[in-house]
């Protein structure tokens, strides 16, 4: 007795397709990183400390999946490269905020553009539509999953 159903393997599967973009997303984006600090996952930091301040480095690290130790030495380097800066939280003194600094900020946005440009390539299959249509999907069910947070999820979020 046959339980559940079974999808025709006529097409490949989600997994197949979801492994192939991502990596030939990776593939895309270290030649625009350069010399960036921890390079894709340093610029999707900064992004998030530019987008959406986390109330702490702990925060930081959860809403990215990062373990705090790895974050540590990210925000570290981060700073050292003068991209952000450590704060006392007026919420709360005994944690500490991560800022962009003015640098950070021009950074990201001239790394943004880039990034911009390596995902043209990635989805150069799909139309202007069917690349804004993929991403709003895409991230609906990203935060469909979203274990720890689902800031910029919400309807009207510039990355929602």
């Amino acid at each position: 007795m046959e339980v559940g159903y079974s999808v025709p393997m006529t097409e490949p599967d989600l997994g197949w397709a979801l492994g192939t973009l991502l990596r030939a997303y990776r593939e895309s984006l270290p030649p625009t990183m350069g010399e960036f600090p921890h390079g894709v996952r340093g610029y999707q930091t900064l992004c998030e400390v530019v987008s959406r301040q986390q109330p702490s480095q702990l925060a930081l690290a959860n809403r990215l999946g990062i373990d705090p130790t790895v974050m540590t030495y990210l925000i570290d380097d981060l700073v050292a490269a003068d991209l952000v800066e450590r704060r006392p939280n007026p919420a709360d003194r005994r944690q500490r905020q991560i800022i962009a600094t003015a640098g950070g900020r021009e950074a990201i946005a001239t790394l943004c553009g880039q990034v911009t440009a390596a995902e043209a390539v990635v989805l150069a299959a799909l139309d202007e539509k069917e690349r804004l249509d993929f991403r709003r999907l895409l991230l609906k069910a990203a935060c469909g999953h979203a274990d720890n947070s689902t800031d910029g999820c919400e309807a009207g979020h510039p990355d929602a």
